[in-house]
């Protein structure tokens, strides 16, 4: 329920993580890249048969000043207020960017934005897609050590903050066009998100909350488990597969791709309940 492809900052086509997802025997896939739809049409196209998708998106915002990520499922992909936020969201990330390319040359990292474009494609411009320049420059070893307070992760010499969404304002969106939010890895280091601050989110409309993630551990899992059931949220599961490239995987938290993390079944029918009942 959480997989990326080149339509945002995946390294494979929609087409060919359908094929993947298929190869590893799951029966439901849910395409969710960052801040955009554009993948959809190319992944119904393609998708095998027995294996279902379900159509999203990964939204980026903040909350408390913090960067957060919202899955969000089954939406009105036309919805006019969730389309303009998610479009100004695509054109900060070109210029934040570009920005973080005007960085890196002063402190003398090799890298051009035609370099970054080229190797983003049509894809939405990412951190990703710089971090294989700075590779492909020589700059550093791989991908992953490109996410270094000494480059470009969070609060590193070339990083540049962007617009995001407040959480609480995407949910509420997300509700509107019709679809199901679903907070991604609550866990995961520096997108970590309270107890406290999930009952907030809970009370304003989130529907469930991503507990089998590569990032999280056991315990963590546990908890978020309970605290799901407390709050009446669905407990949702992926691998957050970014192809060849997969930055939970690069920074050592275990993921092992497509398939390596899923969605208890009960809990997919809770969502897709979830969902329909907004068309009731």
């Amino acid at each position: 329920m959480h997989v990326h492809s080149n339509a945002s900052d995946g390294t494979d086509r929609p087409a060919e993580v359908m094929r993947r997802a298929a190869a590893a025997g799951l029966d439901v896939i849910a395409l969710t890249d960052h801040d955009t739809t554009a993948g959809w049409e190319e992944a119904r196209n393609a998708l095998p048969g027995g294996l279902t998708l379900v159509p999203g998106m990964e939204l980026s915002c903040l909350l408390d000043g913090r960067s957060v990520h919202l899955l969000a499922y089954l939406f009105d992909p036309g919805n006019e207020e969730l389309g303009e936020q998610t479009s100004l969201i695509r054109d900060d990330r070109v210029h934040r960017a570009r920005q973080m390319v005007a960085k890196l040359n002063e402190l003398g990292a090799a890298v051009t934005w035609e370099q970054v474009t080229r190797i983003a494609g049509d894809s939405v411009v990412g951190r990703p897609h710089i971090a294989r320049a700075l590779a492909e420059a020589g700059v550093v070893e791989s991908p992953a050590g490109a996410f270094t307070k000494e480059w470009i992760d969070d609060g590193g010499r070339a990083y540049v903050e962007r617009y995001a969404l407040p959480v609480d304002r995407a949910i509420r969106l997300v509700r509107a066009a019709g679809g199901v939010p679903v907070l991604a890895h609550p866990r995961s280091p520096g997108y970590e998100v309270s107890d406290e601050a999930i009952a907030g989110l809970a009370a304003v409309g989130l529907a469930g909350v991503e507990v089998f993630h590569p990032d999280h551990d056991s315990s963590e899992r546990i908890s978020l488990t309970a605290l799901a059931q407390a709050l009446s949220l669905v407990s949702t599961g992926g691998s957050d597969d970014h192809g060849s490239f997969t930055p939970s995987a690069a920074a050592g938290s275990g993921a092992g791709g497509i398939g390596s993390e899923t969605t208890p079944e009960d809990q997919y029918e809770l969502l897709i309940a979830e969902a329909a009942s907004r068309y009731a």
